[in-house]
């Protein structure tokens, strides 16, 4: 049978199969669903526990060994598997007639990074997802990282807003131990409270919580000047680029919103509202004059600068886009670098 990570706690209610196939290269939900088994195998009275690390210089005949003597410290036992490659070679056999008929005393648990399309229908694995349960992990698109987070927040018991689920996204660039440590981290702080965007900028430190909304608020207002000291103050102090880019970006989708609004003669706040700033008067003043689309994919290129994906530097890319959505500075079409 064939699970995907969010099926395997209720099947593993249900009672254990012979053997277990986690596969996949994210390594927290990998370790998570390995932990689930094990737990369960533990439950379940299986407490002596070997694991078997396979490389090319591994002696297949030890585990046909192991499988076939009786346990001398208890009557279950776990045997695990860490495989990396997920290619057995000369044991793919062995692990086929393991999965087909496991010793009634062993729940059998290999753990291999993603498997290729032809790992994946090697006859090993058929045997385990005909006989026991494959979970194949994928990783989590960065369009679902925010509604992860606020499944993540719900299991510990507190809420977390859409802003601040996607400004955690923005921090973790996809690094999902970081997202759930900061989730943990967050949960304590918030005491029973949601957790906001302030909270996390809080985490943070005090200065860039302040700092980075000064920014983006001086430079919605045309204050040039201001934002651009703001932002050499930002530079100097270490703050992430992500965090800046973060609050920029959030200002631009408040005045994106608030020009809508005025061309569709409405007072209804968009879907994206609870992402996007509230911008102050002087900034609503600008509104016509400010060339927010280019100003968007501006710091969208800003994003790929700081990831790595785009050449250039990050506090460069951001000195623009700062000073563009200031009106000190013109974007050019594609660079994201900018011209006097």
């Amino acid at each position: 049978m064939r699970l995907n990570a969010d099926q395997l706690a209720a099947s593993l209610t249900r009672g254990l199969a012979g053997m277990y196939l986690v596969s996949g290269d994210e390594p927290l939900l990998v370790g998570e669903a390995a932990d689930a088994i094990r737990a369960a195998a533990r439950a379940a009275g299986y407490a002596d526990r070997t694991v078997f690390f396979i490389d090319r210089s591994f002696a297949w005949d030890e585990l046909r060994h192991a499988s076939h003597s009786l346990s001398l410290f208890a009557e279950r036992r776990l045997f695990e598997l860490r495989m990396p490659s997920g290619k057995p070679d000369k044991g793919a056999q062995q692990l086929a007639e393991l999965a087909a008929q496991p010793p009634p005393d062993v729940v059998c648990l290999v753990v291999t990074d993603k498997l290729d399309k032809k790992a994946s229908d090697a006859p090993w694995v058929r045997a385990v997802e005909k006989h026991g349960i494959w979970v194949p992990i994928w990783p989590v698109e960065t369009a679902a990282l925010p509604a992860w987070l606020r499944a993540r927040a719900k299991q510990l018991r507190v809420d977390i807003e859409p802003a601040a689920a996607q400004l955690i996204v923005d921090r973790v660039e996809g690094n999902l131990l970081a997202a759930k440590q900061e989730i943990e981290k967050l949960s304590l702080l918030a005491n029973g409270e949601p957790i906001s965007a302030d909270l996390v900028l809080r985490s943070v430190g005090d200065s860039a919580r302040y700092d980075v909304f000064q920014l983006a608020e001086a430079a919605a207002a045309g204050d040039a000047a201001r934002a651009l000291r703001v932002l050499l103050g930002l530079k100097s102090e270490g703050v992430e680029p992500t965090l800046v880019l973060w609050a920029l970006v959030r200002e631009l989708r408040g005045l994106w919103q608030a020009r809508e609004r005025d061309r569709l003669r409405s007072t209804v706040r968009g879907s994206g509202w609870n992402l996007a700033a509230t911008p102050s008067p002087r900034a609503l003043s600008r509104l016509k004059k400010l060339p927010l689309a280019r100003l968007l994919m501006q710091a969208s290129h800003t994003d790929r600068v700081i990831k790595g994906l785009a050449t250039g530097d990050a506090w460069s890319a951001l000195t623009g886009l700062t000073g563009g959505l200031a009106g000190a500075l013109q974007a050019t079409a594609d660079s994201g670098r900018v011209a006097g």
